[in-house]
């Protein structure tokens, strides 16, 4: 009979194959892209455009990792070729700072934002997120993050592994997909549970959390879009291995 525990130590080893085997397949993803990188990675679904593969040392100034905060903002609810137009609006008004977020009207705000859907409820988080930044002295914890209204666990996740570079696993809808495709997890899984056994299966290191989130992404758009065959993920033969 095989224990609970070798149950738990298989499924810890598959989570570190899966990585693996994701790196192989995709390569390093270089998230989280940023509208002045010249950056491409064409491996890419979608939006190729900012990424900086192989390079960890983003963001490097202010502005920049509070672009990646509004990007997790803009991102909820539609895809990245939205927010990227979204992002440009945003800087060509000069808004690219949660300075500038709290001086201009919000009407502009709304306008700038607008490619990226639900502008009006996005405006009003923008400008609480920018309100909270711009008297931010120290990194923040995650309880903090998620104290501000419209921040729930993954937006709260994406901002301290991609914007601080603190260590905190991402799992979002695709992630739980795959899991759930690969009997990994039940179908009542709750976002604690399964961040849980991805922080106890691998490395807390922040450049493998941000190429595992950002792979496993990418690999969804493959095998676990609407319509997409996920009995061919090459992952499930991972299983009987």
């Amino acid at each position: 009979m095989i224990s609970l525990i070798d149950n738990i130590s298989k499924k810890m080893n598959t989570i570190e194959k899966i990585y693996k085997k994701l790196l192989e397949i995709y390569g390093p993803q270089g998230w989280w892209p940023l509208i002045e990188i010249n950056g491409t990675n064409p491996t890419k679904t979608g939006s190729i455009n900012g990424y900086h593969q192989n390079d960890y040392s983003y963001p490097r100034t202010k502005n920049q990792q509070f672009e990646i905060i509004l990007g997790v903002i803009l991102t909820q609810n539609t895809s990245w070729p939205q927010v990227e137009i979204a992002l440009k609006n945003l800087k060509k008004n000069s808004l690219l700072s949660p300075k500038k977020i709290t001086e201009k009207n919000i009407n502009l705000i709304k306008k700038s934002i607008k490619p990226a859907g639900y502008y009006n409820q996005k405006s009003e988080r923008i400008i609480t997120v920018s309100k909270y930044f711009k008297s931010l002295k120290k990194t923040p914890s995650r309880d903090e993050i998620l104290s501000i209204k419209g921040i729930g666990p993954e937006s709260a996740d994406s901002i301290m592994l991609y914007a601080f570079k603190i260590p905190e696993f991402i799992i979002d809808a695709y992630t739980k997909r795959i899991m759930k495709a690969l009997g990994l997890i039940s179908e009542n899984a709750k976002y604690d549970k399964i961040k849980e056994i991805f922080e106890r299966s691998i490395k807390k290191d922040t450049k493998i959390y941000q190429e595992y989130h950002a792979l496993l992404v990418e690999h969804a758009k493959h095998y676990y879009k609407k319509g997409s065959d996920f009995k061919k993920d090459p992952l499930l033969k991972l299983l009987t291995s």
